[in-house]
Order: structure tokens, then sequence, then C-alpha cells
């Protein structure tokens, strides 16, 4: 592995996950250069089909995230 340019321990933690969230903006900024594999493709379409089939089986993030703080995840 090469050594990174800047060592990112100095940074706080904040600090990082704010570096993590602008790397992964800026490459969701560029979705067509991603490569998706056809059997993840396939997963999502199902998925989709699924939720316009029933979209009231669909839970609202904001319940997710609360269930998921509640079992300390």
């Amino acid at each position: 592995m090469v050594k990174p340019a800047v060592d990112f321990r100095t940074l706080s933690i904040v600090e990082r996950l704010q570096l993590v969230e602008d790397l992964w903006d800026s490459i969701a900024h560029d979705t067509e250069a991603v490569p998706v594999a056809e059997a993840d493709l396939r997963v999502a379409e199902h998925r989709l089909a699924e939720h316009r089939r029933d979209p009231a089986s669909a839970i609202p993030w904001d319940q997710v995230r609360d269930e998921l703080y509640k079992r300390g995840g």
C-alpha cells in the first residue's frame, strides 16, 4: 500500500469523517463513471419492482435510523 501524502491520523475524528463524506460526495457526483456489477443491478431492479408493487411496505429512514441507534449500531 502506498503511503498517503497526508497522515490522516493527525486529523480529528470529526475532520476525518468530513473528509470521507466529501470524498463520497465527489464520487456520487460522477455516478456514471462508477461501474455496477450486473448482479448488483439485478438486485436493485428487483427491490425497486417490489417497492413499486407495495410502496406501503417501505420503512421511513428516520424509523430505520432510530431502530439502529436503539440496538447500538
